[in-house]
């Protein structure tokens, strides 16, 4: 089961009334969806939400949602923030079973960019997505999909079906999709991309 669990309390007052009332008594308002109950206004306390949430495991992830004796799985798909001082605001969670196939975004991240002979060479990393859709068990969900940019040149790419996936883990995008390419810069193109000036600003 999940590593984190949130206490939830209920919240009797909805709208945007209800979520200030909340926020004033230092929590952070939320929606439940899914499955027969439908929606429900929930809210839980500020710090521990914060304390979760900085854990990197919270969006995108498998949760528990705790009210009272009773616990449910969740997956939380969206946390709002103030513009000015970043605190969260608002939170959607998901009703979900553990073995559920679900479809949720993974973010992309990238190592080996200091190897790369088309990034040493300046070229520029081209990223048409920063997260795939993956239809996955709602318990296996990757922290994130890892590229390796280590043998990529300029003119290289890397397609949806080139992507190291759990093999319980399917994208929703065809096999042939570009995720990232590294095209020619105006330094690689001008033949100083090898010095050191030029890899650092790729």
């Amino acid at each position: 089961m999940a590593e984190i669990v949130l206490n939830v309390e209920v919240r009797e007052r909805t709208g945007t009334g209800g979520a200030r009332a909340a926020r004033l008594a230092n929590k952070v308002p939320g929606v439940l969806y899914g499955g027969p109950r439908g929606p429900v206004a929930i809210a839980v306390d500020e710090n521990a939400f914060r304390k979760a949430l900085y854990t990197g495991k919270l969006l995108g992830h498998l949760v528990t949602l705790k009210h009272g004796d009773e616990t449910q799985p969740v997956i939380a798909k969206d946390v709002q923030f103030h513009p000015v001082n970043d605190r969260p605001v608002h939170f959607d969670l998901f009703r979900v079973e553990e073995g559920q196939t679900i479809k949720i975004s993974v973010p992309i991240h990238f190592k080996n960019q200091d190897i790369s002979p088309g990034m040493k060479r300046g070229g520029a990393l081209n990223m048409a997505f920063h997260e795939v859709e993956l239809q996955v068990p709602a318990g296996h969900i990757p922290e994130d999909i890892v590229i390796d940019l280590a043998k990529m040149d300029i003119g290289a790419n890397v397609h949806i079906g080139d992507l190291n996936l759990p093999s319980d883990a399917k994208p929703t995008a065809a096999k042939d999709v570009v995720v990232v390419s590294i095209v020619a810069s105006r330094a690689a193109v001008s033949g100083d991309g090898g010095s050191d000036e030029a890899s650092a600003e790729a």
